[in-house]
């Protein structure tokens, strides 16, 4: 099968482009694959972060992709859905989380001469607009079929679009980031006291991800803790400061306010006992993926689909609700529960065995064969 992924790719960062390149390599191992990327994702004024792109220091492996669609720029929809269709492929593969980009990618899904199938990492967005469902609704009339990455995400579609083709798989395995490492090497490396109990808040920080939540709930525990915030700011990291400054156990609490470069990931979770993810809203989370991969289980708030791709698979606990007191009443329960945590490191291993990227691309041709 010809299959052209559109979506982003090297050299633009973060974690859509990782999960991009890892499909685009996994169907590449059985059908022929052509990548297509974005010349402009965002304008800059409206990108929070520092940069769209990779670095040098961000050590990214290159991809070869086609790019060509400007989101704000009309002309270049006809001329990526034109390229597509020259391509000739059986199938389109598009990935979507946020209603930005339904007006350029549901224009070339209505032209590109093929099927396409949407991985969906949110139907709503987090932080959500007026505009949302009406463009989404765009978007989603004009595909084939879909692949909603949770039970969430799948209920959201399914509200727009009611009659859509679609699977449910969950978020395959972030695996590019190496074997684990020692301990005491990971926290010597950080400037980390291995023996205390440890945190760890990962990935992009940003407000619906519930870090001023983790910082309430570190307030109350006892000296033996010790936090780890690794991630790049989307917006100002001021107000978080302003929690962590008045905190009587501020120097336990260790920030690194950075895009985190491939090689330096393994670090921040070998050193690391737990991570915690005390988010206001989710539907799944790549964090997840990268925890699995280096066996840290998981305390994770009841909400959007969290809970079931966690709780319930046995690879983390969830917190009732979003605040200081149930996350803390967790993070203890955790830590005084050796059985628990012992059970937690198996469930990772039976997860690890069943979400490959080799399974998740034969469903998605499967589910593709079947439109």
């Amino acid at each position: 099968m010809r299959i052209a992924l559109l979506s982003s790719f090297y050299p633009l960062r973060g974690g859509i482009s990782q999960f991009n390149a890892s499909m685009l390599a996994g169907l590449g191992k059985c059908h022929i694959v052509k990548a297509f990327s974005f010349s402009r994702q965002y304008p800059d004024f409206l990108f929070p972060g520092k940069t769209q792109y990779v670095t040098p220091e961000d050590e990214a492996m290159p991809v070869e992709a086609d790019a060509i669609l400007d989101t704000i720029n009309p002309l270049t929809w006809v001329k990526t859905a034109r390229a597509i269709r020259k391509w000739k492929p059986d199938l389109l593969v598009m990935k979507y989380w946020m209603s930005w980009f339904a007006p350029s990618l549901g224009y070339v899904a209505r032209h590109c001469g093929c099927k396409s199938i949407v991985v969906l990492d949110n139907v709503i967005p987090h932080e959500a607009h007026w505009f949302d469902k009406p463009l989404t609704r765009y978007f989603l009339n004009g595909c084939t079929g879909f692949v909603s990455m949770s039970e969430s995400v799948e209920k959201d579609l399914l509200s727009l679009r009611p009659d859509a083709p679609h699977i449910l798989r969950s978020h395959p395995l972030y695996a590019h980031f190496g074997p684990r490492m020692p301990r005491e090497e990971a926290a010597a490396r950080l400037g980390v006291d291995p023996a205390r109990k440890t945190l760890l808040f990962f990935g992009l920080i940003r407000e619906y991800k519930g870090l001023d939540i983790l910082l309430e709930a570190f307030r109350e525990l006892p000296q033996e803790y010790q936090l780890i915030i690794a991630g790049e700011p989307y917006g100002s990291f001021e107000k978080y400061q302003k929690i962590i400054d008045a905190l009587p156990c501020k120097d336990s609490v260790h920030v690194f306010p950075d895009y985190i470069r491939d090689s330096e990931v393994k670090q921040f979770f070998c050193a690391s006992d737990v991570a915690v993810l005390p988010y206001r809203s989710a539907t799944q989370s790549g964090i997840s993926s990268i925890a699995y991969h280096f066996d840290v289980p998981m305390i994770v708030t009841d909400v959007g689909g969290l809970k079931g791709t966690i709780g319930e698979r046995g690879t983390g606990i969830v917190a009732s609700e979003p605040s200081p007191e149930a996350i803390r009443k967790e993070i203890l329960r955790y830590f005084s529960d050796t059985a628990l945590q012992a059970k937690c490191r198996e469930a990772i291993g039976e997860e690890k065995q069943r979400l490959g990227w080799d399974a998740f691309c034969a469903a998605l041709t499967d589910f593709a064969a079947t439109l």
